[in-house]
């Protein structure tokens, strides 16, 4: 796993299409644009275990993948958010 220090503003490039933001940071929390094509699916990790354990007889429903989101994480224990 690469590990990245990143201030409010400053961004992060993936290949040559995906580019994610530190839009906002605060105490415990941190807020991420990402922007991305629109066929490259986002998925925050904690649904896509979620779904993984979840055995249904429904098809699944197809997704529309989003662009310019922006996700509101929270910061991993001992690390402090700087604004």
């Amino acid at each position: 796993m690469l590990v990245l220090s990143r201030k409010q503003g400053e961004r992060l490039v993936v290949g040559d299409d995906i580019t994610i933001t530190v839009t906002k940071c605060g105490r415990n929390r941190v807020v991420l644009g990402i922007d991305a094509p629109k066929d490259v699916a986002i998925k925050r990790g904690e649904l896509q275990v979620e779904a993984k354990q979840v055995e249904t007889d429904e098809q699944p429903r197809p997704h529309e993948p989003l662009t310019g989101i922006q996700l509101d994480l929270p910061l991993p224990i001992g690390l402090e958010a700087t604004a």
